[in-house]
């Protein structure tokens, strides 16, 4: 089945042409070859009776020689294949045809005109039903004439005619002529009117070609252009047909529709621009938020370190106190003791050793909570966590928790920001810490990965564990399960933050009873978004 529309307009209207002139052409045909006939019908009567006429003398004089003479020389016409005469008793008196003999009944061909409707025969019979049509032996078409020679009044009263007056009818002629040409009629129009209808399909096909292809064809190939533009959003493009007025109407509504859609296209930028200057505001004033957030956080755990820092300076500041007033002792006025010097020098080294001490813990301290902007850089992960802890231990041991470390030696170096990592451990620890209660134990451990692309570190403490609600918002900011005074909700929430920023990701296992496992795992690489940041949140 064709696809095209001109195609199947050119199909449909030659199946049409061809109907009609099928159609057409059998009327056609049917009504020529009836008019044929009819003519040669008149024209077979007016012959028979020009016969009848001409041999009207003849017979009336008893001159059959001479009769039958005029009828063998009408014969001999073309046309004219034979003349045949029939008394009325049906026996054949003449033929024109050699050595033909006949009898005929009132069941014959011949008689049936006359004979076959009644009983009595019929004497007066027009000339159509007087014809016959038939195939003759050879299959061409035969046209028969019969005309019934009367009774006239000067025949009937002739002297040498026994034939009474009561007798209408003496006999019958029958002439018989060729109508093959009727066929050749029919055979020639039959093929004129095939000629005539293919040339006019051809016409026709050839218009509808020309006229499908400029004025409906080619309109249509441009709203299916258009169509494709509009799906690649080109909407710079009117369209303009006039070809006819269902199309132009058309492609206006088309046009009409691309406007709108151009116009609903710029609406929709104009909409996306301002919605992305706005989240760009917002993204903005949260990073500022987050950095504010970080930085209290910081604080916070500043504040946690004071004491134990300070439990730390003091002890080596008393001891440093303790040896110089040694050394005051050691020294006299005209200068140290030959047998002291050994002991004052090994004052001034322990003074030494524990002013650099001091000087490590305050240089940690500072390093942590010096605000500043955020680098990266690869750092080992290990070093951070000792670092880190080495500043909780007062806080752990006056908090009766017990620290392990179980770090991995062959934990690969990832790239991070080590401050903020260094405050996600103080986070963690401390948080774990503060969920036991009456003394515990707090472990920490790292591991590399199988495929070595990433490290886990692992914060586990022995307390009371944590119900399925509590786990589901322990990382939204501002919940927190302490006690009025003792926490904001913020620790967890600016861990989730540090981390997801780093590309890692962190998860949390706990059980009441049993205690909690928080386990963050960070990439080896991760990509350093702009300003050198690696918080998605700006930290």
């Amino acid at each position: 089945m064709p696809r095209r529309l001109a195609t199947k307009l050119i199909l449909s209207v030659a199946l049409l042409v061809l109907g009609v002139k099928a159609a057409t052409l059998w009327i056609n045909i049917h009504d020529q070859e009836k008019q044929l006939l009819e003519s040669m019908t008149r024209g077979a009567d007016q012959l028979s009776r020009s016969i009848t006429s001409a041999t009207w003398q003849a017979m009336l004089a008893d001159r059959r020689d001479d009769a039958y003479t005029v009828m063998k020389t009408i014969a001999e016409k073309q046309g004219v294949e034979k003349i045949r005469m029939f008394n009325k008793d049906g026996v054949l008196m003449f033929s024109t045809a050699q050595q033909e003999k006949l009898h005929l009944d009132e069941r014959a061909e011949v008689c049936t005109p006359c004979h076959s409707k009644s009983s009595t025969p019929l004497v007066k019979i027009d000339a159509p039903s007087r014809a016959r049509t038939f195939r003759s032996p050879d299959g061409h078409r035969t046209l028969a004439m019969i005309t019934p020679i009367y009774n006239e009044p000067s025949c009937a009263n002739a002297s040498c005619h026994a034939h009474p007056a009561s007798v209408s009818v003496l006999g019958v002629l029958d002439l018989t002529i060729d109508a093959s040409h009727v066929d050749d009629e029919m055979r020639n129009l039959r093929t004129r009117t095939a000629v005539m209808t293919i040339l006019e399909i051809l016409m026709i096909g050839v218009f509808l070609v020309f006229f499908t292809g400029r004025f409906v064809e080619k309109p249509i190939l441009k709203l299916i252009g258009a169509t494709k533009a509009i799906s690649e959003m080109q909407l710079d493009h009117p369209i303009a047909i006039t070809s006819s007025e269902e199309l132009n109407q058309l492609a206006h509504s088309f046009n009409t529709m691309r406007e709108r859609l151009q116009a609903s296209r710029a609406e929709n930028e104009e909409f996306t621009a301002k919605l992305e200057n706005k989240v760009e505001e917002r993204t903005r004033q949260l990073r500022s938020a987050q950095q504010k957030l970080v930085q209290t956080d910081r604080l916070a755990s500043l504040g946690q370190l004071a004491a134990s820092v300070a439990h730390e300076i003091n002890n080596p500041i008393s001891g440093v106190l303790n040896l110089s007033m040694l050394m005051q002792r050691v020294l006299k006025d005209d200068g140290i003791p030959p047998n002291r010097v050994p002991d004052f020098r090994r004052y001034l080294g322990q003074v030494s050793s524990e002013t650099a001490r001091v000087g490590r813990i305050v240089s940690d301290l500072l390093s942590f909570s010096r605000r500043s902007k955020p680098q990266t850089s690869d750092a080992d992960l290990n070093a951070i966590v000792r670092t880190t802890v080495s500043l909780l231990a007062h806080k752990l041991q006056l908090s009766n928790v017990d620290l392990h470390l179980d770090l991995a030696e062959d934990v690969p170096k990832i790239h991070c920001d080590q401050s903020q990592i260094q405050q996600v451990v103080i986070n963690l620890v401390m948080n774990a810490a503060e969920a036991i209660k009456g003394g515990g134990t707090v472990t920490v451990r790292s591991r590399p990965s199988s495929d070595r692309k990433s490290v886990t570190l692992d914060v586990t403490d022995s307390g009371s564990g944590m119900p399925p609600e509590v786990i589901r918002k322990i990382f939204d900011p501002f919940f927190t399960t302490k006690e009025e005074g003792k926490g904001v909700g913020l620790g967890l929430a600016v861990v989730y933050g540090i981390i997801e920023a780093h590309g890692g990701d962190i998860e949390v296992e706990s059980k009441v009873g049993q205690g909690s496992t928080f386990q963050v795992t960070l990439p080896v690489k991760t990509v350093e978004v702009e300003n050198g940041a690696v918080l998605a949140a700006g930290v």
